[in-house]
């Protein structure tokens, strides 16, 4: 009889999604932060955790992962879809509204980090080329933590959180050359560098113009001819297929496949389909995220802090001052008050969820030595674990500077010229009504963004350059991507009952207070809105109705007073306005 082989590894992807369905729901009942969690938890169950003990006590290796291959390849797949999400939130237009501090403030605050910690890393004896790529993806912070912080602080939205979010935007546009810079610098680091350096960097560009300007042209009408059948299964094999090609695309050229997958996702980011491609795959960011993070867990050796512990402590609490003090700086300069400016440094001190993506790099390429990469991945997973407790000290400190000094920093306080994201009006279906109201908005130059899921329809309108996304907003993953949170209202034009229907029940249940303006075809769908929670509701039937008997009203020669009176007087007995 043919013995069959099980699935390789299947028993540490077993306990992994076992850790996994417990944990998330843990770390989000107290609030911790599950970069953090992820990261012990991989320390634990992780060779030089509890998993070292497995030769003595074998039944540990049905609780533990003793070897860190048997989840690497899975990490590694979470690198790539990580990358995507970053390049997914990246929309071009979005980085250009914030220019001037994405370009401004975060250039300077990398560069300025960069070149503090790389020349200490060359006083203390590493190469040129180690001390640049330590300085530079050292200056770079964790995305994940910070906008975690952020919420957790409700703090986003404020002139600091805004600063704050363009210095990670920038950030998370240094990975790509720094990936980039990683694989020139081991391919050749003693002769010849400058001119191999400069003909693969020619390649590299080449390579990634390429992707871009045929993605533009193929992704677009690619999603436009499948996504026909509205089904969510299709959306994630096509973003599977266009993710997966890309990266490979870009690993057959001689780069990363991590360097694909930004690309795929900043090219997503400029369809209509990006919305709807974010709440199809958000199940998975959460537990492809704690897989890698898992994964960098099982890396660390934390029998090395007991072995130099001051060292340790003094490269951690260094790492964080530096940091924090340049970013304070910059912010400062930039237009934030000085407590402002504080707060947001101290949330920017940590190292980088990017760092374990590039000193593994380094390690594989042999740039970087096995002891030095161990050392800087302890100093960044220890610095991510005080992060929250850093930042509420700085949050502490620059609220009370700001209190003390508030007639001297009134001003820079409210220097920062950040793109209005509030105030706008949600347009649910974009058929004659939709079209209607949207043409009345750009008149009016009121901001609006419109949803639906007609293909053809939204490719037409797209390609006026109107604010229009395809997809299907009866998910409230959706409703929440648009923003409805700090939106004037809500406005549902839909032709399908049932859908309205469940757009404006799941909106009323997200959001208690926002206005919501529904259109209706009789009186009964009226009445069901009314019930799902709807503001105000117009019957179609009825306004027409009351339109055309008023019409014939006036031709019999009554006056336009009592024509109007008539006309209220109808609407007002029926039930179908909620005022």
């Amino acid at each position: 009889m043919e013995h069959h082989v099980p699935l390789p590894f299947l028993r540490e992807t077993l306990l992994f999604l076992t850790l996994t369905g417990i944990l998330i729901p843990l770390l989000q009942r107290f609030r911790i932060n599950q970069v953090i969690g992820f990261l012990c938890i991989g320390v634990v169950v992780g060779p030089f955790g509890v998993g070292s003990f497995v030769d003595a006590w074998p039944w540990l290796s049905w609780v533990t992962i003793p070897r860190r291959q048997g989840v690497q390849a899975l990490a590694e797949l979470g690198v790539i879809f990580l990358m995507f999400l970053i390049g997914l939130e990246l929309s071009l237009q979005r980085v250009w509204a914030m220019r001037r501090w994405v370009f401004g403030t975060g250039n300077a605050q990398v560069l300025l980090s960069a070149a503090a910690i790389g020349t200490l890393a060359y006083a203390f004896g590493n190469s040129l080329e180690v001390a640049l790529v330590l300085g530079l993806v050292l200056s770079l912070s964790s995305t994940a933590v910070v906008m975690q912080l952020l919420s957790q602080q409700r703090t986003l939205a404020t002139p600091m959180g805004q600063a704050c979010f363009a210095v990670l935007m920038m950030q998370d546009f240094a990975v790509v050359p720094l990936l980039i810079i990683v694989d020139l610098l081991a391919k050749d680091a003693s002769h010849g560098m400058v001119a191999q350096l400069a003909t693969t960097a020619a390649v590299s560009v080449a390579v990634v113009g390429v992707i871009l300007v045929v993605g533009r042209k193929v992704i677009a009408p690619l999603f436009r001819t499948f996504a026909q059948q509205r089904q969510s299964e299709v959306f994630m094999a096509l973003t599977l297929l266009v993710t997966l090609s890309i990266a490979g695309a870009t690993a057959a050229a001689g780069l990363s496949m991590a360097l694909g997958a930004f690309l795929a996702g900043l090219l997503l980011a400029e369809t209509e389909y990006r919305h709807e491609v974010e709440v199809t795959i958000e199940p998975f960011k959460g537990l492809l995220m704690g897989l890698f993070f898992m994964s960098v867990g099982m890396g660390i050796d934390v029998r090395e802090i007991l072995r130099d512990p001051v060292w340790i402590a003094s490269s951690v609490l260094g790492l964080l001052l530096i940091k924090a003090l340049i970013a304070a700086g910059v912010l400062k300069l930039s237009g934030l008050s000085w407590g402002q400016a504080l707060e947001g440094g101290t949330l920017l001190g940590q190292g980088g969820e990017f760092a374990f993506i590039v000193i593994g790099s380094a390690l594989s390429t042999g740039l970087l030595a096995a002891e030095t990469g161990q050392f800087m991945l302890l100093v960044v997973s220890l610095s991510l674990l005080v992060t929250p407790l850093f930042a509420r000290l700085g949050q502490h400190w620059g609220q009370r500077w700001d209190a003390a000094w508030r007639p001297l920093s009134s001003e820079g306080a409210h220097g920062l010229a950040m793109p209005d994201a509030s105030g706008h009006v949600v347009v649910i279906g974009f058929g004659r009504v939709g079209l209607l109201l949207g043409q009345v908005f750009a008149q009016q130059r009121v901001p609006y963004l419109a949803v639906e899921h007609n293909v053809e329809r939204v490719g037409r309108m797209r390609a006026q350059g109107l604010p229009i996304y395809f997809g299907n907003a009866a998910r409230p993953e959706l409703l929440h991507k648009l923003g409805l949170d700090k939106a004037a209202s809500l406005v549902v034009t839909m032709d399908e009952p049932a859908a309205a229907r469940r757009v404006v029940h799941n909106a009323r249940q997200q959001y208690p207070g926002l206005k919501i303006y529904a259109r209706s075809h009789d009186e009964q769908h009226a009445q069901e809105l009314l019930q799902a929670g709807a503001t105000v509701v117009v019957p179609e039937m009825l306004e027409a109705g009351l339109l055309l008997t008023a019409h014939a009203l006036n031709s019999l020669g009554l006056p336009d007073g009592d024509v109007h009176a008539i006309v209220a007087a109808e609407r007002l007995r029926r039930a179908d306005y909620a005022l």
